[in-house]
């Protein structure tokens, strides 16, 4: 006959060091054995799914990020057309002849509000490449609609369809009557 053992309490210090040596020999059992297994998706298949994402970009996308680069393309050719006219920029002068002094004022004030045009087309370009890149670019402020292509590609800064664009239009001239 054999001898029932009698279980005895085992101190903290050999029950961790069972535990630790246990646990590096033999593979820990978890409740995931009883479960059935999800499968998770691997790096390469999240990797392949992602880039067919990438691949599947509409023809309507890809005007934008045409769009994209026009407007970055703008905006250094009017940032670089801003900082030689600075330099170009001639300051107040003191012309003998009222005429001639009148003229040079005038020019002067003729090429500080193309500046400040530029500037809010700077402004208005930096608006539209945020937009892209929220993915709200070509959506209509006023109701919601998508912007025609060919406008946006005519205007890419609109941020109105024609339709609304128009109805503003129409009551500015009432406005002013």
């Amino acid at each position: 006959m054999r001898k029932r053992e009698t279980a005895k309490p085992k101190s903290s210090a050999t029950q961790s060091t069972r535990k630790a040596t246990s646990s590096r020999n033999t593979p820990a059992r978890t409740s995931a054995r009883v479960k059935p297994r999800v499968s998770e998706p691997s790096p390469k298949r999240t990797a392949a799914k992602k880039a067919a994402t990438k691949k599947t970009v509409t023809k309507r996308e890809k005007k934008f990020q045409e769009i994209k680069k026009n407007l970055l393309a703008q905006k250094k050719a009017l940032l670089m057309g801003a900082l030689e006219a600075l330099n170009e920029l001639p300051g107040p002068t003191v012309f003998p002849d009222l005429g001639d002094q009148a003229t040079a004022e005038m020019d002067r004030n003729f090429m500080l509000r193309l500046r400040g045009r530029e500037r809010k087309l700077l402004k208005k370009i930096d608006e539209a490449i945020e937009r892209i890149d929220r993915n709200v670019f070509g959506i209509c402020e006023k109701c919601g609609e998508e912007i025609d292509i060919r406008r946006l590609e005519a205007r890419p800064v609109t941020t109105m369809c024609i339709d609304c664009k128009i109805l503003e239009e129409e009551e500015e001239r009432l406005r002013e009557v």
